[in-house]
């Protein structure tokens, strides 16, 4: 007896064009192209998802550093004079304090320039 593997195939294929779907012309309809497109996409969000962590790391940074130099301190003095002053404070939360709290900030960075 034959084996005709009609209902494996189309498994596989409908899981990948479910995968595809919202992208445009024949990268959503014709499978081979489907195929590689997803694997595409798949591989960018896999890198993606760690270069989304350097860009906020590099926003943070950015942020501390204008709101240190308000303060008449550059960011890596700051940051040492934290780390004197026993500060266990992240750089997330340094960054939404230079922002939405500068007189805080303010205490923060004297706190620093103490240590130093």
């Amino acid at each position: 007896m034959r084996v005709k593997r009609g209902f494996k195939a189309r498994q596989r294929r409908k899981k990948l064009l479910k995968l595809a779907k919202g992208f445009r012309g024949g990268r959503s309809k014709l499978f081979r192209t489907v195929a590689d497109s997803v694997d595409k996409a798949l591989n960018y969000a896999y890198r993606d998802r760690r270069v989304r962590k350097r860009d906020f790391r590099r926003l943070w940074i950015a942020r501390i550093n204008a709101g240190a130099r308000m303060n008449d301190l550059s960011y890596s003095k700051l940051m040492h004079g934290l780390k004197l002053a026993g500060v266990g404070l992240d750089r997330k939360v340094l960054a939404e304090m230079a922002v939405s709290d500068p007189a805080g900030f303010t205490q923060i960075a004297q706190l620093a320039s103490q240590q130093l």
